[in-house]
């Protein structure tokens, strides 16, 4: 009954959210794969977007998942992975690049899950972003609750950054060197973040060099949340990089990570905020986009509320798409199956553009169209 009202309204979406022509010959979602040329079908988001941007979307897997009742996604659920590999021309870790996972121990780490993903990517012609490097969140205890040395802390940051991003030189495209450093009022996180609060903000170009030093070629970004509009965190942001850029601190991009709820408007002003990133020669990209809903008691969203969320997914696609150098659009898990959200919004759900089994929300058809319609020339 459940799955039978899941599809109703997702129908009556459809048709409430006119933008969108789904075909009727949409290929089973266990069936979709690259052909043998290595190129994506034209049924596939990756085979409808344009030459030169990347569709992503984050590898589920480490953090949380460990604690949920199913085995690790990436290795476990074949299904799974033929839909990564055959819809998203591009990966980001969700989890198994950040530090608690990497880096367990101060003199051990953890690379198994992260070499995999790189692999994986590399086989299916995709391209990786790395997350993250300086972060407040996820830290192990060995690092948050040691006593050490201002030096100490700041050999252990390089040391780091440099063989994380070391070992990868080459096979990654982009990567998030400095997460979510400013509060929602513009001010840096001195308390929270152990490498400012500590070694202070000039820690933050030094991660950048480092990462540089690291990789040359790899594209390097600020990334945060609730910097789609133009306020006071994203001007905080501009603000620095303006300044990083001056001293030739190789700042390379910034990105919206927009986890959007159809609580709150969508963020309008998005094109324009991404604009005055790209007016510095800055890359940009949306790093981790899902809609989240309140759901109803029954857990299944009503035809309006996936209008809504159909819509939101693709007016964010359209701003990425309308600014020059946004070429990397990351969706943060495509199967609601493995959404963090429920663990962490309680009430709230249903955030990916598709169900648990793989079939395709109207979110999906509107990304779809959108891309195969788009002209970036």
């Amino acid at each position: 009954m459940r799955t039978t009202r899941l599809a109703t309204a997702a129908l009556t979406a459809l048709a409430l959210f006119t933008p969108l022509t789904a075909s009727a010959d949409e290929a089973p979602a266990d069936d979709i794969a690259a052909d043998s040329a290595g190129h994506a079908r034209k049924d596939t988001l990756r085979g409808a977007a344009p030459k030169g941007f990347h569709i992503g979307t984050a590898v589920a897997g480490g953090g949380h998942h460990e604690t949920m009742p199913y085995p690790d996604p990436f290795t476990s659920d074949q299904p799974y992975r033929a839909v990564l590999a055959a819809e998203f021309d591009s990966v980001s870790a969700e989890n198994q690049m950040k530090w608690e996972y990497i880096h367990p121990e101060r003199d051990k780490y953890n690379f198994g899950m992260a070499d995999a993903i790189v692999k994986f990517a590399q086989r299916n012609r995709q391209v990786v972003r790395g997350h993250t490097l300086l972060w407040h969140n996820q830290n192990p205890a060995w690092l948050t609750g040691g006593t050490f040395t201002k030096d100490e802390l700041r050999s252990i940051l390089r040391d780091h950054i440099k063989t994380v991003v070391g070992r990868y030189r080459g096979k990654i495209q982009q990567w998030d060197v400095a997460n979510e450093i400013f509060t929602d009022s513009g001010q840096l996180r001195t308390t929270e973040n152990i490498w400012i609060r500590e070694l202070g903000p000039g820690i933050i170009a030094d991660a950048f060099r480092w990462a540089h030093e690291a990789d040359p070629k790899a594209k390097l970004f600020f990334n945060d949340y609730n910097v789609e509009s133009v306020n006071a965190k994203s001007n905080a942001y501009l603000a620095l990089i303006k300044e990083l850029k001056a001293q030739g601190v190789p700042v390379d991009g910034f990105s919206a990570q927009s986890h959007l709820s159809t609580r709150y408007g969508f963020p309008g002003d998005l094109e324009t905020n991404l604009k005055r990133f790209s007016a510095l020669g800055l890359e940009t990209a949306i790093t981790e986009l899902d809609v989240r809903m309140d759901l109803p008691a029954d857990g299944v969203p009503t035809a309006a509320q996936l209008a809504q969320q159909a819509d939101y997914y693709n007016r964010t696609l359209t701003a990425c798409l309308a600014v020059k150098g946004c070429d990397s659009f990351t969706i943060w898990g495509f199967t609601d199956k493995y959404s963090w959200v429920p663990v962490f919004f309680q009430g709230e759900g249903a955030a990916t553009v598709m169900w648990d089994d793989f079939a395709k929300k109207p979110a999906y058809y509107a990304l779809k169209e959108t891309l195969a319609k788009a002209d970036r020339r």
